[in-house]
């Protein structure tokens, strides 16, 4: 090999250290790409942002490469999370507070696992809840899948409902159970 050929494995990432502290929001990586939006799926998410959307979530990029991505999230109480799915496998871990899956109630440690193309959402509870994500991909998309405008009647409503109580909820990792 001469000098200014390389290997393959010269190329890829063979040790990384990731600050959450440097996470870019995931609005400042162009990583995720909406498909398949219709007038009724753009109504529903220009309303959904309007009534307080953002607010009630964080999402960072903590780690990326090619064939790979981590994710934080944070979802506050009760967050509609829109019936949703991505190109790409994902593996979610449950960090703090809980969430509701279909009948399944999941807590710290527990976990799911969403094959590609696979529909599902789920509800934050009482004290929101912090996920991480591990991705098959870098780069993924997003396919909405409620494509009527009632379903985003319900969702905006929902907003609209839970934003005041989003004012000062922390992540739950950092409330503090009473005594």
């Amino acid at each position: 090999m001469t000098a200014d050929t390389k290997s393959p494995s010269e190329d890829a990432v063979r040790f990384k250290v990731y600050r959450a502290a440097d996470a870019p929001s995931l609005n400042e990586v162009n990583c995720m790409e909406a498909v398949g939006l219709s007038p009724e799926i753009l109504d529903g998410i220009d309303r959904a942002t309007a009534e307080g959307a953002d607010d009630g979530n964080v999402v960072k990029i903590l780690f990326s490469m090619p064939g790979m991505s981590l994710t934080y999230a944070w979802f506050k109480s009760g967050f509609p999370l829109p019936l949703h799915s991505h190109n790409a496998e994902c593996l979610y871990y449950v960090v703090a507070g809980s969430l509701k899956l279909g009948t399944e109630q999941l807590g710290p440690g527990d976990g799911f696992f969403v094959g590609t193309d696979v529909p599902y959402t789920y509800t934050p509870g009482s004290n929101g809840v912090e996920v991480l994500e591990f991705r098959t991909a870098q780069n993924f998309d997003i396919r909405f899948l409620g494509k009527t405008s009632a379903y985003w009647d319900k969702t905006v409503a929902t907003l609209r409902n839970r934003k005041e109580a989003w004012v000062g909820e922390r992540p739950p990792h950092e409330v503090v159970p009473a005594e």
